[in-house]
């Protein structure tokens, strides 16, 4: 079944592949009887109409589905304790053009695989910008089931999330008791201790940046002084306000631009600080990872950014990198 905004892109690729057929049919029967400027000027015109054909076609329907899995490693001398090997999940945007709830339980299957010790989700698990009410039964049914989903996540310190803008547009208690029913810790300016032989790990959430005041004394207050810490955030923004302690921030909401085009970068960003728009940050002494994450929105199309699982494995500057595979 295709999903409504993508039926203009279908239009829109059955009649481009009709103009590129008719043209170059025309050019074609005229050839011989064109100047030699004209038919290659025309042939030419032609080759580009194609290739932004192609070009559009891959960025709708191919890539927006397509999964890769990025694997990170983070040194940092902030992190005391063991190696701790995290799986990031961001902005599936459930009920948008290119995700559903059996997508969602494909890229859970791909995370358990991986066998992370942590998973974190990092919010946006909604598409569009409609409140709940004004959503139909089944469009309510279909992004509570891809909050549901999670529920098959494994791993051994199990599921931390926080809750992003879409989230709270749609109805951000809705979606923190969705989160809850599936054995998820949901945070939104608090944390939770990970125990675990070597000392603990604090994961604190954020609020979201854009529906709430993101505060990390809120989120760390009254956490063991001296643990391996680590922020989540919906939104990479609040990352210039984090303090020193804290040996990774990570972060979503970027989508990386959704479409980087070489040679000029990413024309559209939806965050503040233009130096936060995509993985690796390093400023100030700390560090961020943000990902691309794996939905899209606004416009259905993806383009050098493909849908990422993020595996993160943070050490500590003393202990030694694993052995190549």
């Amino acid at each position: 079944m295709i999903h409504p905004q993508l039926w203009p892109a279908v239009i829109g690729a059955g009649v481009g592949m009709t103009l590129v057929v008719l043209a170059c049919l025309w050019l074609f029967k005229r050839w011989s009887g064109l100047k030699p400027g004209m038919r290659w000027g025309l042939f030419a015109a032609i080759a580009v109409f194609e290739a932004l054909y192609w070009v559009s076609v891959y960025a709708v329907f191919i890539e927006p589905r397509m999964l890769v899995v990025r694997h990170v490693e983070i040194v940092s001398e902030d992190w005391r304790g063991a190696p701790l090997t995290v799986a990031v999940i961001a902005d599936t945007h459930v009920a948008g053009p290119h995700v559903d709830a059996a997508r969602v339980g494909r890229i859970v299957q791909r995370v358990n695989a991986l066998r992370p010790d942590l998973v974190v989700l990092l919010g946006d698990y909604v598409a569009g910008h409609a409140p709940e009410a004004a959503r139909s039964p089944a469009e309510q049914q279909e992004i509570l089931g891809g909050v549901a989903t999670f529920a098959a996540l494994q791993a051994r310190y199990g599921v931390v999330g926080v809750l992003g803008n879409h989230d709270s547009w749609y109805n951000r208690q809705s979606i923190t008791v969705a989160m809850q029913d599936a054995g998820i810790g949901a945070l939104w300016n608090r944390h939770l201790v990970i125990h675990r032989s070597g000392g603990p790990v604090v994961i604190a959430g954020l609020a979201d940046l854009d529906t709430g005041d993101p505060s990390f004394v809120e989120a760390l207050d009254g956490a063991p002084e001296n643990a391996d810490t680590i922020i989540l955030s919906h939104s990479p923004d609040p990352f210039a306000e984090m303090p020193r302690g804290p040996a990774l921030m990570l972060a979503a909401h970027s989508h990386c631009g959704q479409v980087t085009i070489p040679f000029v970068g990413r024309p559209v960003l939806p965050i503040h600080n233009k130096r936060y728009a995509c993985h690796l940050v390093e400023e100030d002494g700390k560090r961020m990872y943000v990902t691309g994450g794996i939905g899209t929105s606004i416009l259905p199309v993806r383009f050098l950014n493909p849908p990422e699982i993020v595996i993160v494995r943070i050490r500590g500057a003393r202990t030694q990198p694993p052995p190549p595979a």
